[in-house]
């Protein structure tokens, strides 16, 4: 089984569009693959639309359409408060522990390791794509990070990033605290990446490629959250490297 974790520099930093591109883009090139969140937040603000485009979906029904499977199953943990999983949990009365967290990791790679139906599939060759919440050190549970989940999962770390002003700063501070935990960091991904980037943007590219001494790749902007988008987008991406040579994937410690 092979997979990766999608963790990011900050909330809203396009950690759900990598995903779910990368998701849709395995699907469209015959991998089978599983999604999973740890938690999703916010579902009681209110859906947003961008100058009357089709509305983006909660995150775990997004990895849901890209990887043809339920959204509860994607996501076992859903909170209606905008807030961290953490406190999300202890607002709505029920204190989030480390061990329930841990289960659900547990349920998922269960998940991406059980036999594919059909007598010509592979059952060792799902991909596990596991989205994290906020950055990486954000609070998951109790005492819980983002990075103490990506630690335990061992698989290989992608960093969403914005290629705006600020993201030099923030997404090398990630790369540095990913590695000081013994994370395998394979590439920062900037999104949405313009089709015509400012100096700025592409000096940014530039600098956290040498300063990080990290491969810097880039998402292009999606036209909405339609499955074909997902797929055009992902499939630009070069995930073949990124998966690189088979992980060795453990139940969370």
């Amino acid at each position: 089984m092979r997979g990766l974790f999608v963790t990011g520099t900050d909330t809203g930093v396009g950690k759900s569009v990598l995903s779910a591109a990368l998701l849709a883009a395995l699907r469209a090139c015959g991998e089978s693959v599983v999604a999973y969140k740890p938690a999703v937040t916010g579902l009681d603000e209110p859906v947003a639309s961008d100058d009357g485009q089709a509305s983006w979906p909660p995150d775990h029904e997004l990895l849901a359409v890209a990887a043809a499977m339920a959204p509860e199953d994607v996501a076992p943990l859903r909170y209606g408060p905008a807030v961290s999983p953490q406190l999300a949990a202890e607002m709505v009365g029920e204190p989030l522990a480390r061990e329930r967290v841990l289960d659900g990791a547990r349920k998922a790679l269960a998940r991406a390791s059980s036999a594919l139906d059909g007598a010509a599939s592979n059952a060792t060759d799902r991909v596990l794509i596991v989205e994290g919440a906020g950055g990486l050190l954000s609070p998951l549970a109790e005492e819980m990070t983002i990075c103490d989940l990506a630690v335990s999962l061992r698989l290989p770390l992608l960093i969403a990033a914005r290629p705006g002003l600020g993201t030099v700063n923030h997404t090398l501070l990630t790369v540095q605290a990913a590695r000081a935990c013994g994370l395998d960091v394979r590439a920062v991904v900037l999104t949405p990446w313009p089709s015509s980037p400012s100096r700025l943007e592409e000096s940014n590219r530039e600098a956290i490629t040498r300063l990080g001494f990290v491969e810097v790749d880039t998402l292009s902007e999606a036209d909405g959250p339609r499955l074909a988008e997902l797929e055009r987008i992902g499939g630009e991406l070069p995930w073949r490297r990124w998966l690189g040579e088979r992980s060795a994937v453990s139940k969370p410690a």
